[in-house]
């Protein structure tokens, strides 16, 4: 979006849903959960655009809550290096996420056709090889 356009806001609605998913993921308001969760300021302020409450929503309801740790085995975050730090979902996690999903989607032509114009080589795998993947 550029500069001075505003995308239409999110409703008072998906702005209570989320708060309460907030809450739930063991944050007291969006202010509170500005780092963990990526927050931008505005964000942290309570402003959000549908889009962005959307994906927030669809994010935490995703992540498992800190009831869903207590359950006596080992976090699926076990040796995570953010491991023991609860339910929080970090920024950097949510962006690799949604990188992969696009990705996946992505038709291989497109992806060859980008990566030669930075500047790589892509060569496609031997018949012999592509048989054992």
């Amino acid at each position: 979006m550029s500069f001075g356009q505003t995308a239409s806001p999110a409703s008072a609605k998906q702005v209570q849903y989320l708060l309460a998913l907030v809450k739930k993921a063991g944050h007291t308001d969006f202010r509170d959960a500005r780092g963990p969760l990526g927050f931008t300021q505005r964000q942290a302020g309570g402003k959000f655009s549908r889009t962005e409450a959307a994906a927030l929503i669809d994010q935490l309801l995703a992540a498992p809550t800190a009831e869903d740790d207590a359950g006596g085995d080992a976090s699926p975050t076990e040796g995570h290096p953010r491991a023991g730090l609860g339910s929080r979902v970090f920024a950097e996690d949510r962006l690799a996420t949604e990188r992969a999903t696009i990705l996946q989607g992505m038709p291989a032509d497109l992806l060859v056709a980008e990566l030669e114009r930075r500047g790589w080589q892509v060569s496609a795998p031997s018949r012999a090889s592509a048989g054992n993947v």
